[in-house]
């Protein structure tokens, strides 16, 4: 029988982690699938290794990973896949929110002979306008760097083995795995599914986390941030032309000008444009940086 690998992050999730390894086992049994469950922990700062602990020592198909420090969700989610030895490998949020009776389905289309099953949200359940807004316009973006269409894409998929050896071989240090999944190609198909409300503790996520965490992606996978200092180059010339060239007219007629308030204005805004422009270009050096120096995505402490 074939063997289906289950990898869940988890930060601080010793609320729902009882719960999603009696859910996952009553309802993976059921259907009759041979698996193994292999949380993450991601340098939590609360319970959540010592329930894993307590899990792998009463359900022999529990396994447990814990960091030395948080090192982010997508350190977790390769770092399970490294770990996986199953035929195929499952990777969904530990908190429930994915449905974990469409783990079954997924595994059927895998039988099926899908190597990539892509989970895709139907909803997205109780979102604010600005993080509705914002998720928008970020899988607008990452749709148009990929190529793929991401608008609505999500961390619950099912790979097969020699899906996720290709993914694992990916050198960059940043991974982003929604993008990598689907960049490796393979035989692929999709199932949709509702996003469920969270039954017990709360998002992980702040604004200012979900923001640093698009900007990167994006970084990662286009140059399109660069090219808005093409852009502005571009625009700023044309502006200088025609300036220069009313200025050339009015001193060749004898014609004064009073142009303070102008030159003022432009040199605040192209000031600015240029402290922008460095910054865009000074964050793609630092993730060249970051590549070169070649230190490992997470450190393992413990294992069980």
């Amino acid at each position: 029988m074939s063997l289906l690998s289950v990898v869940l992050p988890a930060f601080n999730e010793e609320a729902m982690l009882p719960k999603t390894v009696e859910v996952l086992g009553d309802i993976l049994s059921q259907a009759g699938i041979d698996h193994e469950l292999i949380f993450v922990d991601d340098g939590s700062r609360d319970h959540t290794w010592q329930i894993i602990c307590d899990a792998a020592k009463a359900e022999p198909r529990v396994h447990g990973i814990h960091f030395s420090r948080n090192f982010g969700k997508e350190a977790a989610i390769f770092a399970g896949l490294a770990e996986a030895s199953g035929d195929c490998v499952a990777v969904m949020d530990c908190d429930l929110q994915h449905p974990a009776e469409v783990l079954v389905q997924m595994y059927r289309l895998w039988e099926q002979g899908f190597e990539v099953v892509e989970g895709i949200k139907r909803s997205r359940g109780k979102e604010s306008l600005f993080h509705r807004l914002s998720a928008g316009t970020f899988y607008k973006l990452m749709t148009r760097a990929t190529g793929f269409d991401m608008s609505r894409a999500s961390d619950f998929k099912l790979l097969d083995r020699k899906a996720v050896d290709a993914v694992l071989e990916l050198p960059e240090r940043n991974s982003f795995f929604r993008a990598q999944s689907s960049w490796i190609g393979f035989r692929t198909t999709e199932i949709e599914f509702d996003v469920r409300e969270r039954e017990a503790g709360t998002s992980k996520w702040s604004t200012f986390g979900l923001i640093k965490y698009a900007v990167s992606n994006i970084v990662g996978y286009s140059t399109l941030p660069m090219q808005f200092v093409t852009g502005a180059g571009l625009i700023f010339l044309v502006i200088a032309i025609a300036l220069g060239i009313q200025t050339l007219v009015h001193y060749l007629t004898g014609n004064a000008v009073e142009g303070f308030t102008t030159v003022i204005l432009l040199l605040l805004i192209i000031g600015s444009i240029l402290m922008i422009s460095l910054g865009i270009i000074g964050y793609y050096i630092s993730r060249i940086f970051q590549e070169v120096q070649g230190r490992p995505k997470y450190i393992i402490s413990k294992k069980v």
